[in-house]
């Protein structure tokens, strides 16, 4: 059992130097407490995931870049999220809009091998 994940949950990415907060958009019309709740398909970059500060992924192709100009002393740059699958796990038997709402276990996968979890939820008392 998990606590469901709503509008301003906080989240972390393995990659980033600092935590960010998640945007839901309130299309499903679903509160969790005061704020909309979150399914697997709250994964659009700059939308939903907001950048982590700054991106320190070697397989990032601007880090790689800023690496290269900066004749091979690692250079971290500003982050921004390139998420392209859909939150996992999440709980199939609870629908959200018709997708199932994720939880603060759930992970989501960046394309520069950062993984971005849940470390706050954004609200207390909802189960799923």
């Amino acid at each position: 059992m998990g606590m469901s994940v709503c509008n301003g949950a906080m989240l972390t990415c393995s990659f980033g130097v600092a935590p960010s907060s998640m945007i839901v958009l309130p299309k499903n019309k679903v509160l969790m407490e005061t704020q909309p709740a979150a399914n697997i398909m709250d994964n659009i970059p700059l939308t939903n995931i907001m950048p982590f500060g700054m991106c320190q992924a070697p397989s990032n192709p601007a880090v790689i870049a800023a690496t290269s100009a900066a004749m091979g002393v690692f250079t971290p740059v500003p982050c921004v999220p390139n998420t392209v699958t859909p939150w996992t796990p999440a709980k199939p038997s609870v629908l959200l809009g018709t997708m199932p709402v994720i939880n603060n276990s759930s992970v989501l996968n960046c394309m520069w091998l950062g993984v971005i979890t849940v470390s706050n939820p954004g609200e207390k008392s909802n189960i799923v």
